[in-house]
């Protein structure tokens, strides 16, 4: 592992406690493992990762994250999608391909819905127009996908816009219809089909209470 890697690791063990593992495993499963650590203790620890490694270069960022997500640890994961909100402004369209991968592997809401609303639709947010036209085409892509959580993915990605008055409803409007009208074509995925139109319900109770003259 690199250094900030290594760093990360260690923190986080020693901010372990069995009883949260457990209690993270209760609530959502043993698909991975749980070292115990808090919400908090995970992003003082990227942070103080950043401080302790400062000037890292995008491929440094992406790699860390990588890096960090490839043991099914969920701290470890959490970290890395920490890291990469606090990098986002550094992110390209061309790493959405590297966090389709995070999105498919990860089927947990904790981790799926943070880099959709945090990474991804900062990320698009900031690119230029012919950077967000190819991340719009990967959008379009993920939400015709049978993998349920890819979908929840593409849905959410808008949601920190509308919430600041921006975004475009429209083309979210299109893809909840897509999603609702579209179930998936996989006998494998039917169970992944519940998160994709949970995120439809999410999206439309947040804008109701802070856009209500947006209507579906």
């Amino acid at each position: 592992m690199s250094d900030a890697g290594d760093f990360i690791d260690l923190a986080l063990q020693r901010e372990s406690s069995w009883s949260r593992a457990e209690e993270s495993e209760g609530r959502y499963g043993s698909g991975q493992r749980y070292y115990g650590a808090s919400v908090g203790a995970v992003r003082a620890t990227v942070r103080d990762a950043l401080r302790r490694h400062p000037g890292l270069t995008h491929d440094d960022i992406t790699a860390l994250s990588s890096e960090l997500w490839e043991a099914p640890v969920f701290e470890r994961r959490l970290a890395g999608v920490v890291l990469l909100q606090s990098s986002v402004r550094l992110l390209t369209n061309t790493d959405l391909t590297r966090i389709e991968g995070f999105v498919r592997s990860a089927r947990l809401g904790a981790l799926v819905d943070p880099l959709a609303v945090d990474v991804v639709g900062p990320l698009i947010a900031g690119l230029d127009v012919v950077g967000r036209v190819r991340a719009d085409s990967v959008l379009d892509r993920w939400v015709r996908d049978p993998d349920g959580w890819l979908r929840r993915a593409a849905l959410l990605s808008p949601l920190r816009a509308f919430r600041a008055g921006a975004g475009d409803w429209s083309r979210f409007v299109r893809h909840a219809r897509l999603v609702l009208e579209s179930p998936p074509q996989r006998a494998d995925v039917d169970d992944d089909d519940g998160v994709a139109a949970g995120a439809v319900s999410l999206v439309l109770a947040e804008t109701a209470r802070h856009r209500p003259e947006l209507e579906f």
